[in-house]
């Protein structure tokens, strides 16, 4: 089969990265899928087990932050597209150590822009630079009100900060460079294959090995909630339909309270498991709020779901469920990251 595009995906080896590249490595079996990842502690490889020898799938292990080698690598692939999905993105990580992510999510995003408008100065026809970015740049709503594409910015951690920077950027190369890019702004992710400090894998393992589960503050803290193969159908829409210079918002409409959702799911794992209903309950304590902590997201995704025709399809009961059978069915994977030693695959696979 003739090759007709030649993408490249950022992070892919991370939570969402790695059902994106699945998706089009499947879908589009004439496009050459390139993931380069860092493979930091959220980067696995083994999320991609199941595509890792197609054809159309190459993964490469590198850095965005090191601009010397993503100069080479446009060089050596002369990519037709980006979708630029790596970057840091725990907002406690970010408290503790906000130059990371000012290196990743700023320094990183324009090493990949600078890139992008070398080799495509010459010809910018069916080029497209695709940057995935968080409804966290928006700030912080209060209890009514959703968050369009024309809110005003408003970060409130480093993290958020940091993504807000290269939203910016990518304008700016779109309005100085006539760099063709889109961006989408997306809410929480859940599901199968996210790194486990993050708070529903979190409390899955955390009620599996009856620990506490931690939630800051009084708990009210309000996000709406996405399927992650959600996200990565949205992606696929976006990249393939929407218009060059435009902000795609992606959300689930499935607002929870932190508090509400940890209830929720200590229910479902709890009838999973074969416990009394209710056990689970009383493993919840609240602890230190988080500094900066925004008090409620939400997203209206009019925009893409008239304009492209996309919609969720998974709701929270259905969807809470699944990603509690997937974690307590996959128990080697969650030890394997718990642990660390997923690490050690890389170098079992590629030598």
């Amino acid at each position: 089969m003739t090759l007709t595009k030649t993408v490249l995906i950022t992070g892919g080896a991370g939570f969402i990265g790695s059902h994106l590249v699945r998706l089009m490595v499947n879908k589009y079996p004439d496009y050459k899928i390139v993931n380069l990842d860092k493979l930091t502690y959220a980067g696995n490889l083994e999320n991609l087990t199941d595509i890792e020898n197609y054809s159309n799938y190459e993964f490469v292990k590198g850095d965005i932050n090191d601009r010397n080698y993503i100069d080479q690598l446009f060089v050596d692939y002369q990519f037709d597209a980006v979708i630029h999905l790596a970057a840091e993105s725990h907002v406690d990580r970010s408290i503790t150590n906000p130059l990371s992510f000012i290196e990743t999510n700023i320094l990183g995003t324009i090493h990949l822009l600078q890139a992008a408008r070398n080799i495509w100065k010459e010809n910018l026809t069916d080029k497209l630079f695709y940057h995935v970015s968080t409804d966290e740049v928006y700030g912080s709503l209060g209890e009514t009100g959703f968050f369009t594409e024309e809110t005003a910015y408003d970060p409130r951690s480093p993290y958020s900060a940091s993504k807000a920077s290269s939203d910016h950027l990518v304008r700016a190369y779109y309005h100085t460079y006539n760099l063709p890019i889109v961006i989408s702004n997306c809410s929480n992710n859940y599901g199968p294959n996210q790194f486990p400090e993050k708070l529903i894998p979190l409390v899955i393992n955390n009620i599996k090995n009856n620990k506490t589960l931690p939630i800051y503050g009084d708990g009210k803290y309000t996000r709406d909630w996405l399927w992650v193969k959600d996200h990565a159908d949205a992606i696929d829409v976006i990249f393939h339909n929407g218009k060059v210079g435009e902000t795609y918002n992606i959300g689930g409409n499935n607002e929870w309270k932190n508090l509400d959702l940890v209830e929720s799911l200590c229910d479902v794992v709890d009838g999973l498991l074969g416990r009394e209903i209710g056990t689970a309950r009383k493993l919840i304590s609240f602890v230190k709020d988080r500094p900066g902590h925004d008090r409620r997201y939400a997203i209206d995704a009019t925009k893409l779901m008239t304009e492209l025709k996309w919609s969720p399809s998974v709701q929270a009961e259905e969807g809470l469920k699944m990603t509690a059978e997937w974690y307590l069915k996959n128990t080697e994977w969650l030890e394997n990251v718990t642990s660390g030693s997923y690490q050690n695959y890389y170098s079992k696979q590629y030598n």
